[in-house]
Protein backbone atom coordinates (compact mmCIF):
# COMPACT_ATOMS: atom_id res chain seq x y z
CA UNK A 1 0.00 0.00 0.00
CA UNK A 2 1.48 3.18 -1.31
CA UNK A 3 2.26 6.21 0.86
CA UNK A 4 -0.25 9.04 0.45
CA UNK A 5 1.77 12.18 0.77
CA UNK A 6 1.09 15.86 0.89
CA UNK A 7 3.90 17.29 2.58
CA UNK A 8 7.66 16.63 3.47
CA UNK A 9 8.80 19.56 6.02
CA UNK A 10 12.48 20.48 7.30
CA UNK A 11 11.99 22.27 10.16
CA UNK A 12 15.24 24.52 11.70
CA UNK A 13 13.78 24.46 15.20
CA UNK A 14 12.10 22.35 17.66
CA UNK A 15 9.19 25.04 17.82
CA UNK A 16 8.91 24.93 14.33
CA UNK A 17 8.62 20.98 13.92
CA UNK A 18 6.06 21.38 16.86
CA UNK A 19 3.86 23.44 15.08
CA UNK A 20 3.48 21.25 12.23
CA UNK A 21 3.13 18.35 13.78
CA UNK A 22 -0.04 19.94 15.93
CA UNK A 23 -1.09 21.57 12.80
CA UNK A 24 -1.31 18.07 10.97
CA UNK A 25 -2.21 16.20 14.15
CA UNK A 26 -2.61 12.06 13.36
CA UNK A 27 -1.41 12.89 9.88
CA UNK A 28 2.19 13.80 10.50
CA UNK A 29 4.95 11.77 11.34
CA UNK A 30 8.34 12.37 12.67
CA UNK A 31 11.65 11.79 10.28
CA UNK A 32 15.16 11.36 10.95
CA UNK A 33 17.01 8.47 9.46
CA UNK A 34 13.84 7.00 8.65
CA UNK A 35 14.84 3.72 8.14
CA UNK A 36 11.94 2.74 9.65
CA UNK A 37 9.62 4.12 7.22
CA UNK A 38 9.36 1.65 5.00
CA UNK A 39 8.57 -1.14 7.62
CA UNK A 40 5.24 0.77 8.80
CA UNK A 41 4.44 1.22 4.56
CA UNK A 42 4.44 -2.57 4.19
CA UNK A 43 2.48 -3.37 7.32
CA UNK A 44 -0.34 -0.70 6.02
CA UNK A 45 0.33 1.64 8.89
CA UNK A 46 1.17 5.00 6.93
CA UNK A 47 -2.04 5.27 5.16
CA UNK A 48 -3.18 8.24 7.26
CA UNK A 49 0.48 9.87 7.08
CA UNK A 50 -0.02 12.98 4.32
CA UNK A 51 3.09 15.25 5.82
CA UNK A 52 6.79 13.91 6.94
CA UNK A 53 8.20 16.29 9.22
CA UNK A 54 11.90 15.81 9.47
CA UNK A 55 13.42 17.09 12.11
CA UNK A 56 17.08 16.16 10.71
CA UNK A 57 18.62 19.43 10.95
CA UNK A 58 17.72 20.18 14.93
CA UNK A 59 21.08 19.82 16.24
CA UNK A 60 20.30 17.21 19.46
CA UNK A 61 23.12 15.24 18.17
CA UNK A 62 26.33 13.82 20.48
CA UNK A 63 27.05 11.79 23.82
CA UNK A 64 27.84 13.74 26.83
CA UNK A 65 28.04 12.98 30.75
CA UNK A 66 24.42 14.20 32.00
CA UNK A 67 23.74 16.59 35.25
CA UNK A 68 23.75 13.35 37.82
CA UNK A 69 26.53 11.95 36.77
CA UNK A 70 25.41 9.49 34.40
CA UNK A 71 25.21 9.65 29.86
CA UNK A 72 23.31 11.61 28.19
CA UNK A 73 22.74 10.89 24.39
CA UNK A 74 20.93 13.50 22.09
CA UNK A 75 18.07 11.99 19.96
CA UNK A 76 19.81 12.43 17.03
CA UNK A 77 22.85 10.52 17.48
CA UNK A 78 23.25 7.78 14.93
CA UNK A 79 23.53 4.40 16.44
CA UNK A 80 26.94 4.32 14.69
CA UNK A 81 28.01 7.42 16.55
CA UNK A 82 26.57 5.72 20.13
CA UNK A 83 28.73 2.42 18.95
CA UNK A 84 31.85 4.38 18.34
CA UNK A 85 31.56 7.00 21.77
CA UNK A 86 34.38 5.93 24.22
CA UNK A 87 32.14 7.32 27.27
CA UNK A 88 30.03 4.26 26.54
CA UNK A 89 32.52 1.50 25.38
CA UNK A 90 35.18 1.62 28.45
CA UNK A 91 32.14 1.30 30.80
CA UNK A 92 31.12 -2.99 31.49
CA UNK A 93 27.92 -1.17 33.13
CA UNK A 94 26.91 0.41 29.79
CA UNK A 95 27.84 -2.74 28.09
CA UNK A 96 24.60 -3.76 26.75
CA UNK A 97 24.08 -0.87 24.53
CA UNK A 98 27.60 -2.09 22.36
CA UNK A 99 26.18 -5.43 22.53
CA UNK A 100 22.84 -4.22 21.51
CA UNK A 101 24.49 -2.41 18.70
CA UNK A 102 26.75 -5.32 17.55
CA UNK A 103 23.57 -6.31 15.20
CA UNK A 104 22.32 -3.99 12.85
CA UNK A 105 24.08 -3.36 10.00
CA UNK A 106 26.25 -0.70 8.46
CA UNK A 107 23.73 0.76 6.49
CA UNK A 108 21.04 0.88 9.43
CA UNK A 109 23.93 1.96 11.74
CA UNK A 110 25.15 4.74 9.64
CA UNK A 111 21.80 5.89 9.37
CA UNK A 112 19.33 5.27 12.25
CA UNK A 113 18.88 7.67 15.52
CA UNK A 114 18.79 6.68 19.04
CA UNK A 115 15.69 8.72 19.25
CA UNK A 116 13.53 7.15 16.81
CA UNK A 117 14.70 3.64 17.90
CA UNK A 118 13.11 3.80 21.37
CA UNK A 119 10.30 6.22 19.16
CA UNK A 120 8.99 3.68 17.30
CA UNK A 121 7.64 1.34 20.18
CA UNK A 122 8.58 -1.54 18.01
CA UNK A 123 9.36 -4.17 20.83
CA UNK A 124 11.52 -6.39 18.14
CA UNK A 125 13.98 -3.53 18.32
CA UNK A 126 17.45 -4.37 20.34
CA UNK A 127 18.83 -0.61 21.64
CA UNK A 128 15.92 0.33 23.61
CA UNK A 129 16.03 -3.46 25.71
CA UNK A 130 19.59 -2.05 26.64
CA UNK A 131 18.29 1.03 27.63
CA UNK A 132 15.62 -0.47 29.35
CA UNK A 133 17.99 -2.79 31.36
CA UNK A 134 20.00 0.44 32.62
CA UNK A 135 16.99 2.33 33.81
CA UNK A 136 17.14 4.86 30.92
CA UNK A 137 14.78 8.06 31.13
CA UNK A 138 13.41 9.61 27.48
CA UNK A 139 13.93 13.44 27.50
CA UNK A 140 11.07 15.14 25.67
CA UNK A 141 10.50 18.63 24.54
CA UNK A 142 7.08 19.90 23.53
CA UNK A 143 5.62 23.66 23.08
CA UNK A 144 9.06 24.40 24.82
CA UNK A 145 8.35 22.63 27.79
CA UNK A 146 10.70 19.61 29.18
CA UNK A 147 9.56 16.31 30.00
CA UNK A 148 10.97 13.20 31.81
CA UNK A 149 9.70 9.69 31.24
CA UNK A 150 11.25 6.35 32.56
CA UNK A 151 11.25 3.71 29.79
CA UNK A 152 9.38 1.28 31.42
CA UNK A 153 6.21 4.09 31.31
CA UNK A 154 7.36 4.92 27.62
CA UNK A 155 6.32 1.88 25.95
CA UNK A 156 2.62 1.49 26.02
CA UNK A 157 1.80 -0.36 23.11
CA UNK A 158 3.21 -1.95 19.82
CA UNK A 159 4.10 0.94 17.87
CA UNK A 160 2.01 3.22 21.14
CA UNK A 161 4.17 5.77 23.19
CA UNK A 162 2.98 7.92 25.82
CA UNK A 163 4.53 10.92 23.87
CA UNK A 164 1.88 13.51 23.25
CA UNK A 165 0.61 14.81 19.87
CA UNK A 166 3.91 17.15 19.05
CA UNK A 167 6.17 15.93 21.69
CA UNK A 168 9.38 15.41 20.53
CA UNK A 169 12.18 13.07 22.31
CA UNK A 170 15.58 15.18 22.65
CA UNK A 171 17.85 12.82 24.77
CA UNK A 172 17.75 9.67 26.12
CA UNK A 173 19.64 9.67 29.71
CA UNK A 174 21.09 6.65 31.38
CA UNK A 175 21.42 7.40 35.39
CA UNK A 176 24.79 6.98 36.82
CA UNK A 177 25.47 3.13 37.68
CA UNK A 178 25.88 1.72 41.34
CA UNK A 179 29.77 0.01 41.75
CA UNK A 180 30.31 -3.39 41.22
CA UNK A 181 27.78 -3.27 37.94
CA UNK A 182 28.16 -4.90 34.52
CA UNK A 183 25.17 -4.64 31.39
CA UNK A 184 24.74 -7.31 28.62
CA UNK A 185 22.94 -7.99 25.72
CA UNK A 186 22.21 -11.15 23.52
CA UNK A 187 19.49 -11.39 20.45
CA UNK A 188 18.40 -14.12 18.53
CA UNK A 189 17.70 -13.51 15.01
CA UNK A 190 17.67 -15.94 11.68
CA UNK A 191 19.84 -14.08 9.68
CA UNK A 192 22.45 -10.85 9.70
CA UNK A 193 19.54 -8.61 9.10
CA UNK A 194 16.73 -9.77 10.82
CA UNK A 195 14.30 -8.45 13.99
CA UNK A 196 14.71 -10.39 16.54
CA UNK A 197 12.70 -13.82 17.34
CA UNK A 198 13.89 -12.74 21.14
CA UNK A 199 16.31 -11.10 22.63
CA UNK A 200 17.46 -10.83 26.47
CA UNK A 201 18.98 -7.25 28.14
CA UNK A 202 20.21 -7.37 31.79
CA UNK A 203 21.86 -5.74 33.90
CA UNK A 204 24.07 -6.93 37.18
CA UNK A 205 24.86 -5.29 40.18
CA UNK A 206 27.26 -7.40 43.12
CA UNK A 207 27.52 -6.58 46.94
CA UNK A 208 31.08 -7.32 48.37
CA UNK A 209 30.32 -10.85 49.20
CA UNK A 210 29.59 -11.50 45.33
CA UNK A 211 26.05 -11.54 45.85
CA UNK A 212 23.50 -10.04 43.63
CA UNK A 213 22.43 -6.78 45.06
CA UNK A 214 20.11 -5.95 41.96
CA UNK A 215 19.43 -6.52 38.78
CA UNK A 216 17.43 -5.49 35.80
CA UNK A 217 16.19 -8.62 33.56
CA UNK A 218 14.73 -7.55 29.60
CA UNK A 219 12.84 -9.37 27.37
CA UNK A 220 12.03 -8.19 23.56
CA UNK A 221 11.15 -9.80 20.49
CA UNK A 222 8.22 -12.31 20.65
CA UNK A 223 7.14 -12.08 23.58
CA UNK A 224 4.00 -9.36 23.09
CA UNK A 225 3.69 -5.89 22.10
CA UNK A 226 5.93 -4.11 24.17
CA UNK A 227 8.91 -5.39 26.06
CA UNK A 228 8.69 -7.06 29.37
CA UNK A 229 10.39 -6.72 32.60
CA UNK A 230 10.79 -9.91 34.09
CA UNK A 231 10.26 -9.47 37.61
CA UNK A 232 9.93 -13.16 38.82
CA UNK A 233 13.60 -13.76 37.16
CA UNK A 234 14.83 -10.53 38.74
CA UNK A 235 12.98 -11.72 42.33
CA UNK A 236 15.07 -15.37 42.18
CA UNK A 237 17.83 -13.61 41.76
CA UNK A 238 18.48 -10.86 44.05
CA UNK A 239 20.49 -11.60 47.10
CA UNK A 240 21.92 -15.21 45.80
CA UNK A 241 25.27 -15.88 44.91
CA UNK A 242 26.19 -14.37 41.27
CA UNK A 243 26.81 -17.79 39.32
CA UNK A 244 25.80 -20.87 37.91
CA UNK A 245 22.94 -21.76 40.47
CA UNK A 246 21.37 -17.92 40.39
CA UNK A 247 20.97 -18.02 36.90
CA UNK A 248 19.55 -21.09 36.65
CA UNK A 249 16.61 -20.27 39.23
CA UNK A 250 16.69 -16.54 37.45
CA UNK A 251 16.34 -19.00 34.19
CA UNK A 252 13.66 -21.09 35.27
CA UNK A 253 11.04 -18.28 36.59
CA UNK A 254 11.91 -16.64 33.57
CA UNK A 255 9.00 -18.60 31.82
CA UNK A 256 6.34 -17.27 34.08
CA UNK A 257 7.52 -13.73 33.33
CA UNK A 258 5.51 -13.58 29.90
CA UNK A 259 3.22 -15.02 27.31
CA UNK A 260 5.31 -16.38 24.25
CA UNK A 261 4.19 -15.27 20.85
CA UNK A 262 3.54 -18.32 18.09
CA UNK A 263 4.14 -17.06 14.64
CA UNK A 264 5.59 -17.97 11.49
CA UNK A 265 9.35 -17.28 12.63
CA UNK A 266 9.31 -19.59 15.85
CA UNK A 267 6.79 -21.25 18.47
CA UNK A 268 5.78 -20.58 21.75
CA UNK A 269 7.73 -23.67 22.92
CA UNK A 270 10.90 -22.54 21.57
CA UNK A 271 10.60 -18.80 22.74
CA UNK A 272 9.88 -20.15 26.13
CA UNK A 273 12.84 -22.85 26.11
CA UNK A 274 15.13 -19.42 23.98
CA UNK A 275 13.96 -17.47 26.47
CA UNK A 276 15.55 -20.08 29.44
CA UNK A 277 18.89 -20.19 27.75
CA UNK A 278 19.63 -16.52 26.56
CA UNK A 279 18.49 -15.36 30.51
CA UNK A 280 21.52 -17.81 31.51
CA UNK A 281 24.00 -16.84 29.12
CA UNK A 282 23.30 -12.79 29.27
CA UNK A 283 23.94 -13.33 32.94
CA UNK A 284 27.25 -14.70 32.89
CA UNK A 285 28.43 -12.42 29.98
CA UNK A 286 27.62 -9.47 32.57
CA UNK A 287 29.66 -11.34 35.57
CA UNK A 288 32.74 -12.28 33.45
CA UNK A 289 32.94 -8.41 32.57
CA UNK A 290 33.21 -7.61 36.35
CA UNK A 291 35.69 -9.89 36.77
Amino acid sequence: MALNLDDYYLPASLQEATELLQRYGAGAMVVAGGTFVHGLEVRGLLTETVALVDISRLGLRGIGASSKGGVSIQALTTLAEVAAAPLIGKNPALAAINDALHYPPRQILNAATVGGCVAAAAPLYDLPAAFLALDGQVQTSLAGRQRSIPLDEFFVGLFESALQRGEIITAIDIPAPAARTASAFLKLETNANDLSLLNVAVRLTLDKAGNCADCRIILGGGVGETYVRATGAEAALRGQAAGEAGFAAAAAAVVDDFEAVEDHRASAAYRRHIAQVYVRRTLATALARLG
